[in-house]
């Protein structure tokens, strides 16, 4: 069993406190991702993880071991864990064969077996080419692809990955996802994956951690963070996420409330204990709102402020509501026309009721 265990866990840098009580259950075999802006927290919760940081407080449990603990800590390589690093942490006067033997030598595996191996990722990854080169003579990317075969040679049953994709460009990034979600399922590995690519984090995994602030706030399936967050900084974070705020909320059972959205009447997604309430907030994002006729009865008037091309649908960013103060954006369907000035009406087709209570999301 490969299951991950925290329990309370603080760390803290002088006076900084980077984590702060956090306790999480990660199951055997799970892909977890774990998303949050710069300085949350996330890359020193994989170091404690790794066994590279020592807890100030708490303990983590790995495949049912205490690893880290008041009175126990385990070195990094007794942990029979694979890390990738932002860094790469290559060895220099290795060429990248070496390097992505290294591991599966001390592992004792058999020489013909380590070749093969390596002979395999290399070519995944497509550095074939550059097999007997140093680390010096490589391109930050290329590093970090030596790296990522280091770590998927190695097959190892529980697996960090801190930015693994950060360097790489665009086609690479998509074949290492596919090749992520492959090894994944090929092997069962426990995989903890720090990112700030939401839509990596979104496609890979099983669950994602939301943290802010050394704190986690929501851990959930990615389609519960998108479409029903826990707090307002989780659903600003997620998808382009708007918070507004909405009046004279009222249950309609099965999960549904009415209310009123910039002066309009709209239907909501809520939870299925929401009680009625003159205020709350709300979330959406911008492909809930669509266009519709100026002559419509009801709708929300707005002016666009600016219009851009993405392809497959127009942004357009608008002024909306009673006043025109709510800036707001919404996708439009291509090929469409709108010019900055131009008045036009809005609905909102989806929403979501963000609750005035939630659990305390570090104890997940």
């Amino acid at each position: 069993m490969n299951q991950i265990q925290t329990n309370n866990i603080a760390k803290s840098y002088g006076q900084t406190e980077v984590l702060r009580q956090i306790s999480l259950s990660i199951n055997s075999g799970e892909f977890v991702a774990v998303l949050g802006p710069s300085g949350c927290g996330k890359t020193t919760l994989l170091r404690c993880l790794a066994g590279f940081e020592r807890l100030d407080s708490g303990k983590i449990d790995i495949g049912g071991q205490t690893v880290s603990g008041p009175k126990r800590h385990l070195l990094p390589e007794n942990r029979g864990i694979g890390v990738v690093f932002q860094n790469y942490a290559l060895w220099p006067h290795m060429s990248v064969t070496q390097n992505v033997a290294y591991g599966l030598k001390i592992s004792g595996v058999p020489k013909k077996e380590r070749k093969a191996r390596v002979a395999h990722v290399l070519d995944l990854v497509e550095l074939g080419p550059q097999a007997n080169r140093r680390p010096s003579d490589l391109s930050g990317g290329q590093r970090q692809r030596v790296a990522l075969a280091r770590c998927l040679a190695m097959e190892s049953r529980v697996v960090l990955l801190d930015e693994p994709l950060a360097n790489l460009d665009v086609h690479l990034r998509g074949a290492l996802e596919e090749e992520f979600a492959a090894f994944h399922a090929r092997t069962g590995a426990t995989m903890f994956y720090i990112t700030h690519d939401q839509s990596e984090a979104l496609a890979l995994a099983d669950r994602v951690a939301v943290m802010d602030r050394g704190r986690i706030l929501q851990f959930d399936k990615p389609e519960a963070l998108f479409r029903r967050p826990s707090t307002e900084t989780v659903a600003g974070f997620i998808g382009e996420g708007r918070v507004l705020e909405a009046e004279d909320i009222r249950p309609l059972g099965g999960g549904f409330a009415s209310a009123i959205v910039l002066g309009q009447p709209v239907k909501l997604r809520c939870n299925l204990d929401q009680d009625a309430r003159a205020h709350a907030k709300i979330s959406f994002h911008p492909g809930d709102l669509h266009m519709i006729a100026d002559a419509a009865p009801d709708g929300i008037c707005a002016n666009v402020t600016r219009a851009t091309y993405r392809g497959a649908y127009l942004r357009a960013n608008v002024m909306a509501g009673p006043s025109g103060a709510v800036p707001l954006s919404v996708d439009i369907a291509a090929p469409a026309s709108l010019t900055s000035g131009q008045q036009v009406k809005l609905a909102l087709n989806d929403g979501w009721v963000i609750p005035t209570t939630h659990p305390t999301c570090n104890h997940i």
